[in-house]
């Protein structure tokens, strides 16, 4: 992630707030929960970002696919798969990325890590547009289809730094030409510019997205960020560790 530092993750709960989204039962709901809050960014260990100058994926032996609806970024030959959750709205995903990114960044170039992204969009109704999450869904799936993983992980970075995410229930949010352009800065070939100009795999980011967080529910994970590693639920916000505990 860029190496500008997030905002402080002090919370102050109000009666309409949906800054920590949790998803139950398959629903996507807002909980109020001062408690648990304040337990989870208590335990965060700050927000300075971990590698911090590494930079995105580039190696060149790294590979980016659709997989199931997921976009599985990773060398062939890595030794462990991680599946991350998370809403191109969600401000703790972002939280999480600017913190990890450049961390994983490493373990994917250097095979230790693989990630399956599952990029889920129940906060388009908080949107300005009401579908930003699915458009920004179908515009990483677009990168994604280019086979191009130092491509997609600039995108995916961008996508979620601080400077660029939409704010839950702000009046505006990026339209398909803005999203197109973070692909081309990030050097994306035209066609893929075009395909999400066009809003192409605006259908399937919709189905896929959906089934991402139908298997979401089954993890015992509760809201998103979430890390799933050998079918354990990682305490990704809480556990400043967790990458280099799993690359061991």
């Amino acid at each position: 992630m860029n190496a500008k530092k997030v905002k402080s993750a002090k919370y102050t709960p109000e009666p309409t707030s949906n800054k920590f989204t949790y998803i139950l039962g398959g629903v996507a709901v807002v909980v109020i929960a001062a408690l648990v809050i304040g337990g989870v960014l208590l335990s965060s260990g700050g927000s300075d970002a971990r590698n911090d100058g590494y930079g995105t994926v580039q190696n060149a032996a790294v590979e980016v696919g659709l997989e199931d609806g997921a976009i599985l970024v990773g060398r062939p030959d890595a030794a462990a798969t991680i599946d991350l959750y998370e809403d191109p709205m969600c401000p703790y995903c972002a939280e999480l990325e600017h913190k990890h990114s450049q961390e994983l960044a490493q373990a994917i170039d250097n095979g230790d890590i693989a990630v399956r992204y599952h990029i889920l969009a129940f906060l388009d109704r908080l949107s300005s547009s009401g579908d930003y999450s699915t458009r920004a869904v179908a515009a990483a799936q677009c990168v994604a289809e280019s086979g191009d993983a130092a491509v997609f992980s600039k995108f995916h970075d961008t996508l979620l730094s601080p400077d660029t995410q939409p704010a839950e229930g702000s009046d505006s949010d990026l339209d398909n030409a803005a999203l197109a352009q973070l692909a081309r800065d990030a050097g994306a070939s035209d066609e893929t510019v075009q395909c999400i100009t066009d809003g192409t795999r605006m259908e399937q980011a919709a189905i896929d997205a959906e089934a991402g967080r139908q298997k979401l529910a089954t993890t015992g994970a509760t809201g998103t960020p979430a890390v799933i590693y050998n079918g354990t639920v990682i305490d990704a916000l809480g556990n400043e560790n967790w990458v280099t505990d799993i690359v061991g």
